[in-house]
Protein backbone atom coordinates (compact mmCIF):
# COMPACT_ATOMS: atom_id res chain seq x y z
CA UNK A 1 0.00 0.00 0.00
CA UNK A 2 1.09 3.17 -0.78
CA UNK A 3 1.69 6.14 1.70
CA UNK A 4 0.28 9.37 0.43
CA UNK A 5 3.62 11.77 0.87
CA UNK A 6 3.92 14.54 3.53
CA UNK A 7 0.86 12.47 5.37
CA UNK A 8 0.16 14.11 8.53
CA UNK A 9 1.06 12.95 11.72
CA UNK A 10 -2.09 11.51 13.90
CA UNK A 11 -0.98 10.03 16.67
CA UNK A 12 2.32 10.52 18.31
CA UNK A 13 3.18 8.37 21.08
CA UNK A 14 6.83 10.10 23.41
CA UNK A 15 8.03 7.77 25.98
CA UNK A 16 5.12 6.10 27.30
CA UNK A 17 5.40 3.84 29.94
CA UNK A 18 2.94 1.77 32.01
CA UNK A 19 3.11 0.63 35.25
CA UNK A 20 0.59 -2.21 36.82
CA UNK A 21 0.45 -3.43 40.65
CA UNK A 22 0.41 -6.75 40.76
CA UNK A 23 -0.43 -7.58 44.43
CA UNK A 24 0.64 -11.55 45.86
CA UNK A 25 -2.18 -11.86 48.07
CA UNK A 26 -4.12 -14.78 47.15
CA UNK A 27 -6.88 -14.38 49.05
CA UNK A 28 -9.50 -11.66 50.62
CA UNK A 29 -8.32 -12.71 53.86
CA UNK A 30 -4.53 -11.84 53.11
CA UNK A 31 -5.65 -8.52 51.48
CA UNK A 32 -7.24 -7.79 54.88
CA UNK A 33 -4.28 -8.73 56.86
CA UNK A 34 -2.15 -6.78 54.85
CA UNK A 35 -3.75 -4.07 54.05
CA UNK A 36 -1.98 -0.79 54.31
CA UNK A 37 1.63 -2.65 55.19
CA UNK A 38 5.01 -2.49 53.34
CA UNK A 39 5.22 -2.98 49.35
CA UNK A 40 6.75 -6.75 50.37
CA UNK A 41 3.36 -7.85 49.53
CA UNK A 42 2.60 -6.21 45.77
CA UNK A 43 5.06 -6.33 42.52
CA UNK A 44 5.29 -3.55 40.03
CA UNK A 45 5.03 -4.89 36.60
CA UNK A 46 5.86 -2.35 33.82
CA UNK A 47 4.05 -3.25 30.72
CA UNK A 48 5.63 -0.41 28.96
CA UNK A 49 8.85 1.30 28.89
CA UNK A 50 10.05 4.56 26.89
CA UNK A 51 7.84 3.71 23.65
CA UNK A 52 8.26 6.08 21.14
CA UNK A 53 6.53 6.28 17.41
CA UNK A 54 4.97 8.56 15.06
CA UNK A 55 1.37 7.12 12.82
CA UNK A 56 0.72 9.27 9.91
CA UNK A 57 -2.46 9.22 8.14
CA UNK A 58 -3.44 6.39 5.71
CA UNK A 59 -0.76 4.34 8.04
CA UNK A 60 -2.32 0.42 8.53
CA UNK A 61 0.32 -0.40 12.00
CA UNK A 62 0.44 -3.70 13.35
CA UNK A 63 1.36 -3.80 17.18
CA UNK A 64 2.46 -7.44 17.44
CA UNK A 65 4.65 -9.72 20.10
CA UNK A 66 4.23 -12.74 22.28
CA UNK A 67 1.55 -12.66 25.33
CA UNK A 68 2.36 -10.62 27.90
CA UNK A 69 4.32 -8.23 25.57
CA UNK A 70 2.32 -5.09 26.17
CA UNK A 71 0.73 -4.60 22.68
CA UNK A 72 -2.94 -4.61 23.71
CA UNK A 73 -1.92 -2.26 26.85
CA UNK A 74 -0.23 0.20 24.24
CA UNK A 75 -3.13 0.30 22.19
CA UNK A 76 -5.52 1.14 25.34
CA UNK A 77 -3.11 4.14 25.80
CA UNK A 78 -3.32 5.29 22.00
CA UNK A 79 -7.10 4.94 22.08
CA UNK A 80 -6.87 7.10 25.37
CA UNK A 81 -8.49 3.80 27.04
CA UNK A 82 -6.12 4.24 30.17
CA UNK A 83 -3.29 6.95 30.81
CA UNK A 84 0.54 6.11 30.89
CA UNK A 85 2.13 6.47 33.77
CA UNK A 86 4.52 8.35 31.99
CA UNK A 87 4.64 10.15 28.66
CA UNK A 88 2.03 11.58 26.51
CA UNK A 89 0.35 10.32 23.42
CA UNK A 90 -1.51 13.06 20.88
CA UNK A 91 -3.99 11.73 18.69
CA UNK A 92 -5.63 13.92 15.85
CA UNK A 93 -9.57 12.67 14.56
CA UNK A 94 -11.86 10.89 15.54
CA UNK A 95 -11.10 7.79 17.16
CA UNK A 96 -13.29 4.08 17.26
CA UNK A 97 -11.80 1.50 18.95
CA UNK A 98 -12.69 -2.16 19.02
CA UNK A 99 -11.22 -3.77 22.20
CA UNK A 100 -11.78 -6.48 24.53
CA UNK A 101 -15.18 -8.20 23.68
CA UNK A 102 -18.46 -5.85 25.21
CA UNK A 103 -16.20 -3.21 25.74
CA UNK A 104 -18.16 -0.11 25.69
CA UNK A 105 -21.19 -1.94 25.74
CA UNK A 106 -24.06 -1.35 29.23
CA UNK A 107 -24.86 -4.87 29.56
CA UNK A 108 -28.62 -4.16 30.86
CA UNK A 109 -29.22 -1.69 27.41
CA UNK A 110 -30.46 -3.03 24.12
CA UNK A 111 -28.27 -3.38 21.02
CA UNK A 112 -30.46 -0.28 19.96
CA UNK A 113 -29.87 1.43 23.14
CA UNK A 114 -26.15 0.45 22.65
CA UNK A 115 -25.91 1.98 19.08
CA UNK A 116 -26.92 5.54 20.52
CA UNK A 117 -25.01 5.22 23.32
CA UNK A 118 -21.33 4.34 22.02
CA UNK A 119 -22.15 6.91 18.78
CA UNK A 120 -22.49 10.07 21.47
CA UNK A 121 -19.92 8.92 22.91
CA UNK A 122 -17.75 9.38 19.64
CA UNK A 123 -18.96 12.62 19.17
CA UNK A 124 -22.40 12.20 16.42
CA UNK A 125 -25.61 13.71 17.24
CA UNK A 126 -29.10 11.43 17.60
CA UNK A 127 -29.37 13.02 13.79
CA UNK A 128 -26.80 11.57 12.91
CA UNK A 129 -26.83 8.05 14.49
CA UNK A 130 -30.66 7.86 13.00
CA UNK A 131 -29.11 7.82 9.57
CA UNK A 132 -26.52 5.28 10.52
CA UNK A 133 -28.72 3.31 12.54
CA UNK A 134 -30.39 0.85 9.92
CA UNK A 135 -26.48 0.59 8.06
CA UNK A 136 -25.16 -0.27 11.36
CA UNK A 137 -27.91 -3.29 11.94
CA UNK A 138 -28.06 -4.52 8.32
CA UNK A 139 -24.12 -4.72 8.17
CA UNK A 140 -24.00 -6.40 11.98
CA UNK A 141 -27.27 -8.93 10.66
CA UNK A 142 -27.94 -9.58 14.15
CA UNK A 143 -31.49 -7.15 13.31
CA UNK A 144 -34.06 -9.76 15.41
CA UNK A 145 -32.04 -9.44 18.46
CA UNK A 146 -31.21 -5.45 18.18
CA UNK A 147 -34.16 -4.71 21.17
CA UNK A 148 -32.30 -7.60 23.59
CA UNK A 149 -30.35 -6.68 26.28
CA UNK A 150 -27.00 -7.16 25.32
CA UNK A 151 -25.98 -9.63 28.32
CA UNK A 152 -27.61 -11.97 26.65
CA UNK A 153 -25.55 -11.72 23.41
CA UNK A 154 -23.25 -14.20 22.15
CA UNK A 155 -19.45 -13.14 21.63
CA UNK A 156 -20.01 -13.28 17.99
CA UNK A 157 -22.97 -10.74 18.06
CA UNK A 158 -21.06 -9.07 20.34
CA UNK A 159 -17.93 -8.66 17.86
CA UNK A 160 -21.08 -7.94 14.99
CA UNK A 161 -22.85 -5.01 16.69
CA UNK A 162 -19.17 -3.52 18.03
CA UNK A 163 -17.75 -3.60 14.32
CA UNK A 164 -20.70 -2.56 12.53
CA UNK A 165 -20.57 0.63 15.06
CA UNK A 166 -16.59 1.60 14.56
CA UNK A 167 -16.89 1.43 11.06
CA UNK A 168 -20.16 3.64 10.72
CA UNK A 169 -19.26 6.56 13.15
CA UNK A 170 -16.96 7.93 10.12
CA UNK A 171 -13.36 7.60 12.20
CA UNK A 172 -9.86 8.57 10.97
CA UNK A 173 -8.34 6.56 12.94
CA UNK A 174 -9.88 2.57 14.23
CA UNK A 175 -8.75 0.56 16.69
CA UNK A 176 -8.90 -3.30 16.29
CA UNK A 177 -7.59 -5.68 18.96
CA UNK A 178 -8.30 -9.35 17.95
CA UNK A 179 -11.62 -9.56 17.59
CA UNK A 180 -11.24 -10.15 14.05
CA UNK A 181 -10.46 -13.88 15.80
CA UNK A 182 -13.90 -14.13 17.34
CA UNK A 183 -17.19 -14.70 14.98
CA UNK A 184 -18.26 -16.73 11.86
CA UNK A 185 -15.90 -16.98 8.63
CA UNK A 186 -17.84 -15.36 6.30
CA UNK A 187 -18.27 -12.16 9.10
CA UNK A 188 -14.50 -12.19 9.34
CA UNK A 189 -14.23 -11.69 5.76
CA UNK A 190 -17.07 -9.06 5.38
CA UNK A 191 -15.04 -7.44 8.10
CA UNK A 192 -11.49 -7.89 6.39
CA UNK A 193 -13.05 -6.18 3.23
CA UNK A 194 -14.40 -2.96 5.03
CA UNK A 195 -10.84 -2.76 6.80
CA UNK A 196 -9.80 -3.09 3.24
CA UNK A 197 -12.06 -0.15 1.94
CA UNK A 198 -11.09 1.89 4.43
CA UNK A 199 -7.49 1.48 3.82
CA UNK A 200 -8.55 2.99 0.21
CA UNK A 201 -10.21 6.06 1.87
CA UNK A 202 -6.74 7.17 3.63
CA UNK A 203 -7.96 6.22 7.11
CA UNK A 204 -5.37 4.81 9.67
CA UNK A 205 -5.57 2.07 11.42
CA UNK A 206 -4.10 0.07 14.40
CA UNK A 207 -4.07 -3.22 14.60
CA UNK A 208 -3.28 -6.03 17.65
CA UNK A 209 -3.68 -9.65 16.20
CA UNK A 210 -1.59 -13.02 16.77
CA UNK A 211 -2.38 -13.96 12.79
CA UNK A 212 1.04 -13.07 11.03
CA UNK A 213 -0.73 -13.81 8.03
CA UNK A 214 -3.36 -11.23 8.42
CA UNK A 215 -0.70 -8.88 9.54
CA UNK A 216 1.52 -9.28 6.40
CA UNK A 217 -1.90 -9.14 4.23
CA UNK A 218 -3.18 -5.58 5.88
CA UNK A 219 -0.41 -3.59 7.61
CA UNK A 220 2.62 -1.73 5.94
CA UNK A 221 4.64 -1.21 8.96
CA UNK A 222 4.91 -3.44 12.20
CA UNK A 223 5.41 -2.89 16.10
CA UNK A 224 7.04 -5.66 17.66
CA UNK A 225 7.33 -5.20 21.29
CA UNK A 226 8.57 -7.78 23.58
CA UNK A 227 8.33 -7.17 27.81
CA UNK A 228 6.98 -3.73 26.73
CA UNK A 229 9.98 -2.41 24.67
CA UNK A 230 9.81 -1.38 21.44
CA UNK A 231 12.33 -4.31 19.89
CA UNK A 232 11.46 -3.73 15.88
CA UNK A 233 9.35 -0.74 14.01
CA UNK A 234 9.40 -1.01 10.31
CA UNK A 235 8.04 -3.00 7.10
CA UNK A 236 5.58 -5.75 7.74
CA UNK A 237 7.59 -8.87 6.02
CA UNK A 238 10.49 -7.84 8.29
CA UNK A 239 8.41 -7.38 11.38
CA UNK A 240 6.90 -11.15 10.80
CA UNK A 241 10.60 -12.21 10.84
CA UNK A 242 11.91 -10.04 14.06
CA UNK A 243 8.19 -11.14 15.87
CA UNK A 244 9.24 -14.70 15.65
CA UNK A 245 13.12 -14.24 16.46
CA UNK A 246 11.55 -12.34 19.86
CA UNK A 247 9.64 -15.52 20.82
CA UNK A 248 13.50 -17.01 21.19
CA UNK A 249 14.08 -14.13 23.93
Amino acid sequence: MALIANSPTVVRATNVSKRFVIRKEKSLKERIVNFGRSQKHKDDFWALRDVSFDITAGTTIGLVGANGSGKSTLLKVLGGIIQPNTGTVERRGRLAALLELGAGFHPDLTGRENVYLNSAILGLSRKQTDEYFQSIVDFSEIEEFIDTQVKFYSSGMYVRLAFAIAVHVDPDILLVDEVLAVGDEPFQEKCMNKIKEFQTEGRTIILVSHSAGQVEELCDRVVVLSHGNVVFDGAAAEGIHALRESFDH
